[in-house]
């Protein structure tokens, strides 16, 4: 858990400490401007704009009984944040699962990545989709919510 917060915290501390130097330099708005920037940093760089993540073992069992997808993920990732704020209100439909704080997500990750960890990748019907385009995921939500239909 700790780790998925090492990055947000550094961010934090830096924005602090180049804030307090631009203050302490006499220019204020440049402070508190550089100060709210990395703040927000922080804040996306956080678990915290993610659904609550389950364990794999669980997100599986849940998604073969309701066929949504399974979205492994970690903090700091970049491509995790950008399908995160595409999908929107839909990313609560999916069932997210924090590979740095569930080994056997990771475990899952590295089988279908040729070893690495490479997120996010999405569990759908049961086939793996590494990094997929948000619109297509976004569809296939739309898919299941819309009731029973085709599945790519």
């Amino acid at each position: 858990m700790i780790r998925a917060w090492v990055t947000p915290m550094l961010l934090a501390l830096a924005g602090v400490l180049v804030a307090g130097s631009r203050l302490a330099g006499g220019s204020a708005v440049t402070g508190f401007t550089l100060l709210a920037l990395f703040l927000l940093l922080a804040v996306l760089n956080s678990p915290l704009v993610f659904p609550r993540s389950t364990g794999a073992a669980e997100a599986l069992r849940r998604s073969e009984a309701d066929g949504r997808p399974v979205v492994y993920w970690r903090p700091g990732c970049t491509y995790c944040m950008r399908l995160r704020a595409r999908l929107g209100g839909r990313a609560r439909q999916a069932y997210w699962v924090n590979i740095w704080r569930d080994p056997e997500g990771a475990v899952a990750v590295r089988a279908v990545n040729d070893g690495d960890e490479t997120v996010p990748t999405v569990l759908l019907a049961g086939r793996h989709h590494t990094n997929p385009d948000p619109a297509w995921l976004r569809a296939r939500l739309d898919e299941l919510s819309s009731g029973p239909g085709p599945r790519r």
